[in-house]
């Protein structure tokens, strides 16, 4: 057996590895966000756009006819939606396709995956709130950060920093995505948010009337798991958990974001897991997992570990917390992977290991032993590109 993974079962962690390259055309995976009902004819025009540029966003250039064949659209539909489309900027013709046979070769399209920028912003930090501006592919053109201000200044300095963002754009702005602690509902009202002391504050509305730009809010977990979806080949149900300051997760459940009735959905933070005491949490209550696992909780138990032994016995005993809180919604949900995101010294050995195999033990063996626990392969940028990938979604239907 590998140092490389630990195997129980089939249930595994597996450490990242570089990204396959995407599957073109026919044989690639295409998310599906989106809902699947039936589209009322004063619609279809909006998602037959929307069809076309999530087909070219995932399967690259094609030609007109190829774009009928993916999408089941006709000839002519997909003329007249391209040349709408290409008027409008998004996409571009790329020249000929290299001749195989008779006839005349066909022209190529693509997405203009330079011609349009979208703005992350991440207010997830312990010290620093993150910027960037990204092209549509989700790739980092340009970043920013600033330290974390206090007080009144809070709101000033995020207004701030989405301005020189996208003062550094040089292209048309499609929209500003924000990812932050803290539940927050559809509109982008933070509902609360106790680490920048926001209760029932509307940043989306104070970020629209300031930049005069579509603005999209998210909880940072929320976004990253968008991220893990669109960008890192995360499968349909999956289960992104954020550790930081705090502890909070992200979950798709057949494509499909979920924030449950009152928006709080994969708020794991003050679970309790155990019944042996534990550590005091800020929130009151005792052994709660982010008291477990939090980065500055784990850091200071680590610092008072004599041995390697005794470190890795702690971070082991964080890990078999984890998977204590994740086993009941693996089982509930049948997800196929968790995907953890934070410093990956603390995550990515010991403790993921005791987290694949506490799953293992308390799920059920013959549907569960195959999920897989990884880290994810996106760094600390997964919340800006999960905020690119927001706006892509909500603004060119591209998921």
């Amino acid at each position: 057996m590998s140092a490389s993974e630990v195997q129980r079962g089939s249930s595994t962690f597996e450490p990242p590895h570089p990204q396959e390259p995407a599957v073109p055309a026919a044989g690639r995976r295409t998310p599906g966000v989106r809902s699947a009902t039936k589209v009322l004819p004063e619609h279809a025009r909006t998602h037959n756009r929307s069809l076309v540029l999530q087909t070219l966003f995932h399967g690259g250039a094609m030609s007109r006819a190829d774009l009928s064949r993916e999408t089941g659209l006709t000839r002519v539909t997909i003329s007249d939606l391209v040349g709408d489309l290409i008027a409008d900027g998004f996409i571009v013709e790329k020249g000929v396709r290299e001749a195989s046979g008779p006839g005349k070769p066909a022209i190529l399209v693509d997405l203009d995956r330079s011609g349009h920028r979208i703005v992350g912003i991440d207010l997830s930090g312990n010290d620093v709130f993150l910027g960037a501006v990204l092209d549509l592919d989700g790739d980092i053109v340009a970043r920013r950060a600033i330290p974390v201000p206090s007080g009144e200044r809070l709101i000033e300095a995020v207004i701030g920093l989405a301005r020189e963002l996208v003062a550094d754009s040089h292209a048309p702005v499609l929209g500003v995505g924000v990812g932050a602690p803290g539940v927050i509902d559809d509109h982008g009202v933070i509902l609360t948010a106790p680490n920048l002391k926001w209760a029932g504050f509307d940043l989306r509305g104070e970020l629209e009337a300031a930049l005069d730009l579509p603005v999209l809010v998210a909880n940072d977990a929320n976004a990253a798991v968008l991220a893990e979806y669109t960008l890192g080949g995360a499968g349909d149900d999956v289960l992104l958990v954020k550790v930081g300051r705090g502890v909070g997760s992200g979950l798709l459940a057949g494509g499909q974001p979920m924030r449950g009735a009152r928006f709080a959905a994969g708020e794991i933070g003050h679970v309790t897991v155990g019944t042996d005491g534990g550590p005091e949490c800020a929130c009151g209550k005792v052994g709660c997992l982010e008291a477990w696992i939090s980065v500055p909780s784990l850091t200071a138990r680590l610092a008072e570990a004599a041995t390697d032994d005794a470190r890795e016995g702690i971070l082991r005993d964080a890990g078999e917390r984890l998977g204590i809180a994740l086993a009941p919604i693996v089982g509930v949900l049948d997800l196929s992977e968790i995907v953890l995101t934070g410093p990956p010294e603390l995550l990515g050995g010991p403790l993921a290991h005791a987290t694949a195999e506490t799953l293992r033990t308390r799920t059920l063996a013959e549907f569960h032993d195959g999920i897989r626990v990884r880290m994810t392969e996106q760094g600390e940028d997964i919340v800006l590109r999960g905020a690119a990938v927001m706006v892509l979604s909500g603004q060119l239907g591209v998921s």
